[in-house]
C-alpha cells in the first residue's frame, strides 16, 4: 500500500505561481486564493477540490481511492 502524501504542489492558472500546501485529510478545499496574483482558484468541472484540479499530488481521498472529498 503506498503512503498518503499531504502536501501538493499548486500551480495558479492565471498566473502560474506555484506554492506547496499542506491538504485536509478530513474535508475538500473548495477554494484558495492565490498568493501570487490573489485570485481565488476554484476546483475544475468533475474535480472535488483545488488539489486535485491544480496540485501535483490530488487530495488524500483521492489517492486512497475514494471517489471524492467528504463534505466541505
Amino acid at each position: 500500500m503506498t503512503e498518503t502524501r499531504l502536501t501538493s504542489t499548486l500551480t495558479c492558472p492565471h498566473c502560474a505561481h506555484t506554492q506547496m500546501f499542506e491538504m485536509p485529510t478530513d474535508s475538500c478545499q473548495f477554494f484558495l486564493e492565490c498568493p501570487g496574483c490573489a485570485k481565488v482558484l476554484r476546483p475544475k468541472a468533475g474535480d472535488c477540490c483545488v488539489f486535485c484540479s491544480y496540485g501535483d499530488v490530488p487530495c488524500p481521498p483521492i489517492q486512497a481511492g475514494d471517489s471524492c472529498c467528504k463534505g466541505g
